[in-house]
């Protein structure tokens, strides 16, 4: 849920005034949320699993903590038992925060049964209390009050949801949380490390704290994360101990606490972000179409000519595979060409595709623009940069990103800038707002339009050495407002029929032709330009760049991109 760096215990003897220690401060939105349309379940602040009523809590006492010493940082993590837990509810595990910066910003939800239609009388209840708890690790009593950290240990056919953490060495109460029916749990694995404790620090055995999320993540992944960590400690099974924690399972088939169609229009409104293009971007988006309508054409392997592809795209070739038998290209016309290459800003527009994630307690809302071509890079090596005149320029480009909210609240949670071929997931509170609202700004990169939260230039390659391909990000008077400028193409759990989805849609192959360039002679001539002291080898020239530099091949369409069913790609 959150980005987390490794956390190293201090085993020094000095004393620590742990009160002193500041609460890290909850996060909130820069602008008050609106009032969402009504709907089923979406924004109620509950979510109905099937036979479990989930609620997020938000609110914490804090249990224990542990620092890590040196220089003027005090760092290392905080352990947080929810509370203000509604009658009827109970605590499935506890909340853990890393003591840095990042505001106060998780959850855990706390559920209770439900009577759901398809449950017999003789089905075991889906909640139980634990048996007893397993000591999995404990601190050492230089730190004050010492930190044990328990496993509930769950009755036969359930699953427990997080780790139980106490100041003392007496058992926490088997009332203190509660286990779920193995049916209604999927399986998780470890996520982000949040503390990591090894003989380094003074230690005879290692310890790592780790989030979790479930296994199988996308559209169609039914688990739900409780907000809850994972603990695991050397003596320990890494397998058997992981296999004792899972996540929670939505059996809900209708997905009630997924936004209806009034609420996705409001929900882009509110938050559809402000897409900005360098101010000296050649090579600006357009709507699909205007680029078919001012000259793109379809190629087949075995036709001698190309084919004008009519406004709607429905002359397209509709599903299937990339086979490599069509694909889409420039018209022959010089003139004709470089317009379309420079795209068309007015008439440019995000499409939008809405999609459940884990397991419909979030809800993705992925903004896919379109660009008529992708210009050559600009490479750096050391201090030297050094425009391209051909290298990574393609025909047709398409870039995303996606904004992740949490169906509880309507709260923007999480935002993918998607960067050439991978990207990251940046928290809410570390994303520039437009003044004065929640539109999250996005920065597109000058000829390659990847996404990035903040101006300045990126580089992608060998960071390290300083060798790459530059992304250089700026705000200009290019830009596109997504919360007007977009339409809605597809959100199938809404069903087949609310949606249209466009018929350009459907096209599976390549928005550009394959060309494949000789790299050594494109490198030869970087390398007989460099100074004799920064010099390298062509093949280790070749290995330091991205291998998609030394080829144009058109990217498919957004329906063949892997995130459009899957989560994204990290």
């Amino acid at each position: 849920m959150f980005g987390c760096d490794c956390f190293y215990w201090n085993q020094r003897q000095q004393a620590v005034d742990f009160d002193s220690l500041p609460e890290p401060k909850p996060f909130s939105l820069p602008a008050p949320l609106p009032q969402w349309p009504q709907g089923q379940g979406f924004g109620t602040g509950r979510m109905n699993l099937g036979e479990l009523e989930v609620i997020q809590v938000t609110k914490f006492e804090s249990v224990w903590r542990c620092i890590q010493l040196g220089g003027n940082s005090q760092l290392g993590v905080s352990f947080y038992k929810p509370v203000g837990i509604p009658d009827g509810f109970h605590s499935l595990g506890y909340y853990c925060h890393p003591n840095d910066q990042h505001p106060l910003r998780g959850y855990v939800l706390v559920a209770r049964q439900i009577n759901h239609p398809q449950s017999l009388s003789s089905d075991p209840p889906p909640l139980r209390k634990p048996i007893n708890y397993s000591l999995i690790w404990s601190t050492g009593s230089h730190y004050g009050d010492k930190g044990y950290f328990w496993l509930p240990n769950p009755p036969t056919g359930y699953k427990v949801m997080g780790i139980v953490v106490t100041h003392d060495s007496n058992q926490p109460d088997v009332d203190e949380v509660r286990c779920v029916r193995a049916d209604l749990t999927e399986h998780c694995e470890t996520c982000d490390l949040v503390f990591s404790m090894d003989s380094k620090s003074g230690s005879n055995q290692q310890f790592q704290i780790w989030t979790t999320k479930p296994c199988a993540m996308g559209m169609f992944g039914k688990g739900v994360s409780v907000g809850t960590f994972y603990c695991q400690s050397a003596i320990s099974s890494s397998e058997e101990a992981l296999a004792s924690i899972a996540c929670l399972k939505n059996l809900d088939s209708t997905l009630s606490a997924m936004p209806n169609l009034n609420q996705i229009h409001s929900l882009i409104q509110h938050y559809g972000p402000t897409m900005y293009f360098h101010p000296d971007e050649d090579y600006l988006p357009s709507s699909v179409q205007w680029f078919f309508k001012n000259g793109a054409l379809l190629y087949k392997d075995d036709w001698k000519e190309g084919q004008p592809i009519n406004y709607m795209g429905s002359n397209l070739p509709s599903g299937g595979v990339n086979d490599g038998e069509y694909w889409i290209d420039l018209p022959l016309d010089d003139g004709e060409s470089s317009s379309l290459k420079n795209g068309n800003l007015e008439s440019a527009e995000l499409y939008v595709h809405v999609k459940p994630a884990l397991g419909g307690s979030f809800t993705d809302v992925a903004m896919w623009v379109f660009c008529p071509f992708n210009g050559p890079v600009t490479l750096k090596i050391g201090l030297m940069s050094l425009p391209m005149s051909r290298l990574g320029q393609h025909v047709g480009d398409w870039e995303h990103v996606t904004l992740r909210i949490n169906n509880f609240t309507g709260e923007l949670w999480q935002v993918f800038y998607s960067e050439h071929s991978g990207g990251r997931w940046v928290d809410a509170s570390e994303v520039e707002f437009i003044k004065g609202s929640n539109k999250p700004i996005v920065y597109s990169s000058k000829h390659g339009h990847a996404s990035f939260p903040h101006e300045g230039m990126f580089l992608q390659g060998a960071t390290k050495l300083g060798v790459g391909v530059r992304n250089d990000t700026a705000r200009s008077d290019y830009f596109i407002d997504s919360s007007i400028k977009y339409q809605l193409i597809a959100a199938e759990y809404l069903g087949e029929e609310v949606i249209k989805e466009p018929s350009w849609l459907q096209y599976m192959r390549e928005w550009g032709p394959t060309i494949v360039y000789d790299s050594r002679s494109e490198i030869d001539k970087i390398i007989n330009i460099l100074p004799f002291f920064v010099r390298f080898s062509v093949e280790n020239l070749i290995e330091l760049f991205p291998t998609e530099l030394y080829g144009e091949e058109g990217p498919t369409g957004p329906k063949e991109k892997d995130n459009w069913v899957g989560d994204e790609i990290c």
